[in-house]
């Protein structure tokens, strides 16, 4: 795992090295044991190093024979040796290292790179005989890439992470007002945009060729989730037997490393899996490590033990008591752009703590999203079998009335709370989704922007734009519809840059099996029976992990880290949200009145608005740590008086 960072300039010699020297710098946590930078008279590669693979001769940026193909690499190819040995009688190896094959498969296919890989990576090549940048992200968009072409005297600039674009001279980026409203509908900011105009994130399954002469950037799709259901039935068994087989050897190759290596074990059937699996695969015990909690409610300690236990793993817990005033400062550092999916907390806790262990670990990352994991999948089925049974001017009419009009009761037990589903039962499977993901939406969201923000926005939402990804797929079937659009939003915008920032902040490499591109490709063929089976999630993992996996684990319910948001903003957090989020200075963001209301009545107890509470503090702690090194938030109120 590491850091990568550089830019083009069109004019010979238009940069110098200690810019490049301070852009890796900010990106040392990802690669704390190298350094090293490229220069000709055009480009500028530089890269942070994490040692994993060949601890002695991995070092970056790394050239073909002639050094007229350079290369830089944040990640893992896990099929490098079997693409080596290929390439071999062609070409003079000097390592033995992943990043060399890229060099030398690059010389032999070009831009077709990517197709060839197994693995995460974010992947910058300067070909110096085209004078062409390439860069490539991998398919789930395990591992970032960010880009911009809006700097003075620069053809384009690149990074792991937004920071380092604060190294150069005239970042001056203004915020991106769509990129304030859709985080604080869906509590991230979905691919390509990011919080600043100008900047994008490169894309999951996708490349860029930038060229100099002529000017111009090309972006190219290489790979996309295809949804195709086998059309003749298949056996359940025969599946679960090919989904296992990958299942190991998708483990086997990520557990090759040269530095030590564990896993995470939350508890649940994803993670015991991969140390199941881990187990069979290794002669020594696997390292595991589990993050407790004081208050039960939130704990899962137990059933960790159970898989421990049968396996005799070298096992590590640590019991805490999330601390917010701990981690705040941590959090709103690593994650450059508002974030505000709260299992961020205890993911930087069992980040630190594992990190004292090993340099690797493995993680259950991407089960729930392949194979139909998540209770709001299941209930979305159900929900789209209930309007087939009705005309659509009757949903709209009747409970679109009932979901209007029907009673908010927080404070009651689920039973009691009919609102959301009177709600998204009157809706289309898209606008029924974006409401189950939302946080502020539609009106609420209206009310809590500041006036400055909704002239930029002019009317655009959030709503439509996810109404628009659903359209992109409606020839698919209700669950292959909401698994495509979590593809390129909720997975890459949320799940893996929790992971990657948590991990990355102490120096840890995370390592997804069950985001193999080709346990993926089998599940995109699956029939929706294989997936979600009644009140069953990931039907055919459970199967397949049964087996390995303790009975109480496969048979429990999802818990998923969770923190006591609502808890902590009427204790310990209330002082430091009044003073970070009720400052003149978030009037270029936020109607304060809406706010305070907000806070009100989350303090009497009659509502518990602990996620909106909790985005809103996100958004006012990324102002106050990172605006100061960009544009301030006036700029939004110029941008939209000039509008």
């Amino acid at each position: 795992m590491c850091g990568i960072a550089g830019f083009l300039s069109s004019q010979p010699a238009g940069f110098q090295r200690p810019v490049l020297t301070r852009m890796c710098d900010r990106l040392r946590h990802r690669g704390p044991d190298d350094a090293g930078y490229f220069f000709d008279d055009h480009a500028a590669l530089g890269h942070r190093r994490l040692s994993i693979i060949d601890l002695g001769g991995g070092h970056q940026p790394l050239g073909n024979e002639d050094g007229s193909v350079q290369i830089v690499f944040n990640g893992e190819i896990y099929n490098y040796l079997e693409l080596r040995r290929g390439l071999e009688a062609r070409h003079d190896f000097r390592t033995s290292s992943d990043t060399e094959v890229m060099v030398h498969l690059y010389e032999e296919v070009g831009e077709r790179l990517p197709e060839y890989l197994n693995g995460m990576f974010a992947i910058a090549i300067w070909d110096a005989r085209t004078s062409q940048l390439f860069l490539a992200r991998d398919r789930f968009g395990k591992k970032p890439l960010y880009y911009t072409t809006a700097l003075a005297g620069l053809r384009f600039a690149f990074a792991s992470e937004l920071k380092a674009f604060t190294a150069l001279e005239g970042f001056d980026r203004p915020v991106n007002a769509q990129s304030v409203a859709d985080f604080l509908a869906l509590s991230y900011i979905p691919d390509p945009q990011t919080i600043y105009e100008d900047v994008h994130k490169l894309r999951p399954g996708h490349s860029l060729t930038v060229t100099l002469e002529p000017e111009g950037i090309r972006e190219r799709r290489y790979w996309a989730p295809r949804f195709d259901p086998s059309p003749s039935p298949t056996r359940l068994d025969d599946t679960v037997e090919e989904l296992g087989a990958l299942a190991a050897d998708a483990v086997r190759l990520r557990m090759i490393s040269d530095v030590p290596l564990g896993a995470f074990l939350s508890g649940g059937v994803d993670s015991g899996a991969a140390v199941a699996l881990m187990a069979q695969a290794s002669s020594v015990p696997v390292r595991t490590f589990s993050i407790g909690f004081t208050d039960k409610k939130f704990d899962e300690l137990e059933y960790a033990r159970l898989l421990a236990r049968r396996y005799a793993t070298d096992h590590h817990e640590q019991v805490v008591s999330p601390d917010i005033h701990e981690m705040l400062d941590k959090l709103v550092e690593h994650y450059d752009e508002p974030f505000a999916d709260s299992s961020a907390i205890p993911m930087l806790y069992l980040s630190r703590m594992t990190r004292r262990h090993v340099t690797v670990a493995l993680c259950g990352d991407g089960a729930d999203e392949l194979f139909g994991g998540y209770r709001r999948y299941r209930y979305s089925l159900i929900e789209a079998r209930v309007r087939a049974l009705f005309p659509q001017w009757f949903r709209r009419t009747v409970f679109g009335f009932a979901g209007r009009w029907y009673p908010k009761f927080d404070y009651l037990p689920q039973v009691f709370r009919a609102k959301m589903l009177f709600t998204t039962l009157a809706q289309e499977i898209g606008d029924s989704y974006f409401t189950t993901m939302s946080t502020f939406r539609d009106g609420a969201l209206e009310q809590v922007l500041s006036p400055s923000l909704r002239r930029l926005l002019a009317g655009s939402s959030p709503r439509e734009r996810f109404r628009a990804r659903f359209a992109a797929v409606s020839h698919l079937g209700p669950l292959e519809q909401i698994q495509a659009v979590d593809l390129e939003t909720y997975l890459p915008g949320d799940i893996l840059v929790k992971a990657d920032r948590a991990t990355m902040a102490y120096s840890l490499e995370g390592r997804a099996p069950w985001l193999d591109y080709r346990i993926g490709e089998l599940a995109f063929r699956l029939p929706t029976g294989f997936k979600v089976r009644g009140r069953i999630g990931k039907y055919i993992f459970k199967h397949m992990a049964a087996p390995h996996v303790p009975e109480p684990v496969i048979t429990r319910a999802k818990m998923g880290f969770q923190v006591p948001l609502a808890q902590w903003f009427r204790t310990s957090l209330r002082p430091t949200f009044q003073q970070m989020v009720l400052r003149p200075e978030m009037e270029a963001y936020l109607s304060l009145g809406e706010v305070r209301r907000l806070w009100g009545e989350h303090q009497s107890g009659r509502h518990n608005h602990d996620r909106k509470l909790w985005s809103l503090l996100m958004l006012a702690c990324w102002d106050a740590t990172h605006r100061s090194r960009t544009a301030p938030s006036d700029a939004i109120l110029e941008a939209a008086d000039r509008r």
